[in-house]
C-alpha cells in the first residue's frame, strides 16, 4: 500500500544516504583497484608493452575521482555526534556523483582494454568530449540561445494584435 501523494518519489533519509554513499565510494575504489590489478596481470603474463605515462594518468584519474567522491559525500556531525548533513547523494540520478562514477567506469574499462592494445587509450578522449557536451548543454547553449527580455513582450503584443485583427476582420464581414 502506497502512502503519500501519488506520483511523488519517495525521499531518502540522511542515514540511508550516508550508508549508500559509503558503499558507492568503496565500490568505485575497488573497481579502480581491480582494473589496475587486471591490467598489471595481463601485461605481466602476456609481456605486452604499455605506456607508463598513460598508467600514471589513469591512476591519477582514479585517485582524483575517489578523493572527490569522498570529499563531496563527507558527512557533517554536530557537537554531540548527531548527523547533520550526510553530504551529496552520490546515487542521485543526474547529479555530480553520476558524472564522477562515469569517469571511474570509463577509466576502468579503458585500463583493462589497454592491456590488449595501446589503441584503447584513445577511449580516454571521450572524457573531455563529455565534459564539453555537459558544459554546452547546461551552461553555454542556454546562455547563447536564451530569449531576450523584449521577445516576451513582443509575443504578448503580437497575440493582442492578432485578437484585434480577428475582431476587425469579423466585424467587416457583417
Amino acid at each position: 500500500m502506497q502512502t503519500g501523494k501519488p506520483g511523488k518519489a519517495p525521499t531518502k533519509g540522511a542515514k540511508q544516504i550516508l550508508v549508500e554513499n559509503q558503499a558507492t565510494v568503496s565500490f568505485y575504489r575497488n573497481m579502480g583497484l581491480g582494473a589496475v590489478a587486471v591490467h598489471a596481470v595481463i601485461v605481466t603474463v602476456l609481456g605486452v608493452s604499455f605506456s607508463w605515462v598513460m598508467n600514471i594518468i589513469i591512476v591519477s584519474l582514479y585517485t582524483a575521482s575517489y578523493q572527490l567522491m569522498k570529499y563531496v559525500s563527507r558527512p557533517r556531525y554536530s557537537d554531540n555526534s548527531q548527523l547533520i548533513d550526510p553530504g551529496i547523494d552520490l546515487n542521485m540520478e543526474g547529479g555530480m556523483g553520476e558524472h564522477i562514477k562515469d569517469v571511474v567506469i570509463l577509466s576502468s574499462v579503458t585500463h583493462v582494454l589497454a592491456a590488449i592494445s595501446d589503441y584503447f587509450w584513445f577511449l580516454l578522449l571521450l572524457l573531455p568530449l563529455r565534459a564539453f557536451y555537459l558544459l554546452w548543454v547546461n551552461i553555454l547553449g542556454p546562455w547563447f540561445f536564451q530569449a531576450s527580455p523584449d521577445e516576451d513582450n513582443d509575443e504578448k503584443k503580437r497575440k493582442k494584435l492578432d485578437k484585434k485583427m480577428k475582431r476587425v476582420h469579423f466585424t467587416q464581414k457583417k
